[in-house]
């Protein structure tokens, strides 16, 4: 505790409205407040940094006792920096409420830091603000149509750069349908050879045909009656019906509830099988690798699942016990398991595997890759462009674009085509992102930094608190 003792002054004037008042020590004191700039100071910096409940509990630890409504205020008095020229600039979206309310980030890509949030993601938004601060050279921005326009509208002189990480992403998901499209060939010619079994081990080997079709047949009625495929039927049916008595998207959109994307996949899809292909070939699972084990310890007599997922959990398995009862549950009506084959090469490993590097590929996954596409031609295809298309946007090849292209539109892949569509759309902004160095790269960490900030503060923040965080927290 520090005791001062200041002069007390009186003002003689009648009309002065302040009749008495105190000397202030410089640094130390202020009129009306009730803690020193430098508690002040420290109070604001923890706000800052970990929000008002967690701060108030560090505070306290600290000596610096304050309420945590009382550092969300000392967070909203602080004035906003102030946004200057900025020559590149990075922008993104971050969700204020996951599917309803978005806002904006603005990056100064040449300090990596905010330099304004704007409160939605409306391209008049931001035209307004590039338009109040002028002096924007380059504008790094995703494939949102929105901002595209912005941009063109606030800053018509600015050169526009599609990121280079959305590009290979947006051209990994058109991978991954293409892939689901033909995953039928891959299942129909899969012909993995059976694994050797030791001569001492007491193996029941069941090699009747009917018990691993009945086996297989059980296993696709409970993939067929799972709710995602009951649900994905019954809106395609209901999207189809309403298409054919001449609605158009929005309208069947309205009516039905149902998001735009979602309302466009099933309008223009050619059949159920093509909506339901990555549903029906499923997702890699945790129990693949054990399958064989558990298929030759239920033939031998252990019918126990509860021993059976102890046995294999102490050879690593980390799935849970529902995983194995699902698993062995046709089995039990048939008295016995079917030879336990390595399964089909699910969708998404398929796509992993076309888009990692053929050197970063172990042995195995090389040579299941090889056979997946010498069963599929426009697998092989796809795998091809893929390739080609990586070579281009990591050495920024942008004079190889329109080549490429065309090799796309050549091929019967109409999933890719969709993807040169949209290219050609954002074709000057596509062309830029693959050719100049500019990335989108400090704006994505950015928005990392957001979604923690919004966890900091349990999701009930206001525009302005989470802004103030935005801007202002280091």
């Amino acid at each position: 505790m520090i005791r001062l003792r200041v002069r007390r002054f009186f003002c003689a004037e009648t009309a002065c409205p302040a009749k008495t008042f105190a000397e202030q020590v410089t640094g130390l004191t202020q009129p009306y407040r009730r803690r020193t700039p430098l508690l002040r100071t420290m109070l604001e910096a923890i706000g800052l940094a970990v929000a008002g409940r967690a701060g108030a509990r560090l505070a306290a630890m600290l000596g610096l006792f304050a309420s945590r409504s009382t550092l969300l205020r000392l967070i909203r008095a602080l004035p906003d920096p102030q946004a200057g020229s900025v020559t590149v600039l990075g922008v993104d979206d971050f969700a204020l409420r996951r599917g309803h309310n978005y806002g904006t980030v603005l990056i100064d890509m040449d300090t990596h830091r905010p330099v304004d949030v704007l409160p939605d993601r409306e391209a008049a938004t931001l035209a307004t603000w590039l338009s109040d601060h002028p002096g924007t050279t380059v504008v790094c921005r995703d494939r949102a149509g929105a901002y595209a326009e912005g941009a063109r509208t606030g800053a018509p002189k600015a050169i526009q750069v599609a990121d280079r990480w959305h590009l290979w992403h947006n051209l990994a998901g058109y991978t991954e349908k293409t892939i689901a499209a033909h995953h039928h060939c891959v299942r129909a010619e899969w012909d993995p050879q059976p694994e050797a079994q030791p001569e001492s081990q007491l193996v029941v080997e069941v090699r009747t045909a009917g018990l691993a079709d009945t086996a297989q047949a059980a296993l696709a009625d409970r993939t067929e009656q799972s709710a995602l495929i009951v649900r994905t039927k019954q809106r395609y049916e209901a999207v189809q019906a309403m298409k054919a008595t001449g609605k158009g998207i929005k309208a069947i959109m309205r009516e039905l509830e149902l998001a735009k994307d979602t309302v466009r996949r099933f309008y223009r899809a050619e059949s159920v099988d093509e909506l339901l292909a990555k549903a029906r070939a499923g997702r890699p699972v945790k129990l693949d690798e054990y399958k064989p084990y558990l298929h030759r310890r239920w033939n031998e007599g252990c019918t126990n699942v509860l021993q059976l997922h102890r046995e294999i959990t102490t050879q690593g398995y980390r799935g849970c016990y529902s995983s194995v009862r699902d698993h062995l549950a046709p089995f039990r009506e048939l008295s016995a398991a079917p030879p336990a084959k390595p399964t089909t090469p699910k969708v998404r490993t398929i796509t992993s595997w076309m888009l990692r590097r053929p050197e970063d590929l172990d042995d195995h996954d090389r040579r299941d890759l090889t056979r997946v596409l010498d069963v599929c031609s426009h697998l092989s295809a796809t795998a091809a462009h893929v390739r080609t298309f990586a070579q281009m946007l990591t050495g920024r090849h942008g004079e190889r674009l329109d080549t490429w292209m065309r090799d796309v539109e050549g091929d019967d892949l109409p999933y890719l085509r969709s993807f040169v569509n949209g290219l050609r759309q954002d074709y000057a902004a596509v062309l830029n992102g693959l050719t100049l160095h500019h990335s989108s790269g400090a704006v994505e960490g950015n928005v990392n930094r957001i979604k923690m900030i919004k966890r900091q503060m349990y999701g009930r923040a206001s525009f302005d608190l989470l802004r103030k965080r935005i801007l202002l927290a280091d």
